[in-house]
């Protein structure tokens, strides 16, 4: 267990906690956190890419010109790929894009995203983010506060904080997401990730 500074809104150290080193404190696997990433990348895609082969454009039923005699090439249908108006060669069909990786690898990749970032000293621990009511300019004020404005920052919290999710979300370089979201590309796609204790426990209950 290691000891890790909880900051306030104000951005004044408020408390300490200890941070469980099956989670916050193992070498990271890159190679894991790697094939994690591009599996979630390629599971987004939608795969939906198509263009139309000689067979599905219109047109094309009869040879443009007889076979011998022309001195030009021969030539059997105007929708061949050569053609202007032809179809495509080769061209993209729809597919699935999706790729597959085991439950211990998604959780190895987490604890070592995880882990980095508390190497890194990109990790902010707050005692809390409620929100009476929706307010960027408070969530913008609290970024100042924490010493992340200005950095791509993801920041997770309860799924039912809704004031807080609605405070950050116009704000440029900033992702806000509920505990249940939390993902490997979420994680580390940030220069600061800002997290409750609250939040950090469950984190901490699902991965150990």
């Amino acid at each position: 267990m290691s000891k890790y500074a909880i900051k306030n809104v104000e951005g004044a150290q408020v408390a300490e906690t200890e941070l469980a080193d099956s989670v916050f404190g193992i070498e990271p696997n890159i190679s894991c956190i790697h094939q994690v990433v591009v599996c979630q990348d390629a599971c987004k895609r939608q795969g939906t890419h198509s263009t139309k082969n000689r067979h599905d454009v219109s047109g094309g039923g009869a040879k443009p010109y007889r076979q011998k005699g022309t001195g030009r090439a021969r030539q059997g249908s105007i929708r061949a790929g050569q053609w202007t108006g032809g179809g495509v060669i080769f061209g993209p069909t729809p597919h699935s894009h999706a790729k597959r990786v085991n439950h211990k690898m998604v959780k190895v990749a987490m604890r070592g995203v995880l882990s980095g970032k508390v190497a890194d000293g990109e990790l902010v621990l707050v005692d809390s983010l409620d929100f009476e009511k929706p307010s960027t300019k408070q969530a913008v004020a609290v970024l100042n506060a924490l010493g992340v404005a200005g950095k791509r920052v993801t920041v997770v919290v309860d799924d039912e904080a809704v004031n807080a999710y609605l405070s950050f979300r116009n704000i440029e370089k900033v992702t806000i997401i509920g505990v249940s979201e939390a993902n490997t590309r979420y994680l580390i796609d940030n220069g600061a990730l800002v997290m409750t204790t609250d939040v950090c426990k469950k984190l901490e209950e699902v991965l150990a």
